[in-house]
């Protein structure tokens, strides 16, 4: 699946990731996964279907989705880089997500964020109804 929109091509053609750029952004610039090691997004993206946005073939923006394609998907790893914000980006990466084939009819859509609640409810996604029904196992500064 691939759009090509203002100069920007989104895809989710892995061949096009660039690994190293995306753990770039998530070890250094991102609040959810400092210090992670090259490795370990490495292997993420090879367990995930990802997407990503480029601008003159450089990876500028990225997500994933852990699924089993059949009744559930999370969301992870959103970013588009800052210099490209304010450009709708994220949005139309939102539209191209959710209309993937391998996301069509799932029972639950999940994700967690600190700050982009607004583009989240856009798509369709509320506040957890029941949240003492979700529990997690959380290994803080898993990655120093």
């Amino acid at each position: 699946m691939e759009i090509i929109d203002s100069g920007f091509i989104y895809s989710d053609d892995p061949q096009k990731i660039d690994a190293v750029a995306v753990h770039h952004y998530l070890s250094t610039q991102s609040y959810w996964a400092q210090n992670i090691p090259l490795k370990t997004v490495q292997k993420s993206i090879d367990n995930s279907l990802c997407f990503g946005i480029y601008k003159d073939s450089a990876q500028v923006g990225f997500a994933r989705w852990i699924t089993d394609k059949a009744t559930f998907a999370y969301l992870a790893d959103v970013y588009v880089s800052e210099i490209y914000r304010g450009q709708g980006l994220s949005k139309k990466l939102m539209s191209l997500m959710l209309f993937h084939p391998d996301l069509q009819g799932l029972r639950r859509y999940m994700l967690a964020t600190m700050d982009a609640h607004g583009l989240y409810e856009q798509f369709g996604f509320k506040h957890i109804e029941h949240p003492e029904r979700l529990m997690a196992v959380v290994i803080k500064d898993a990655y120093l």
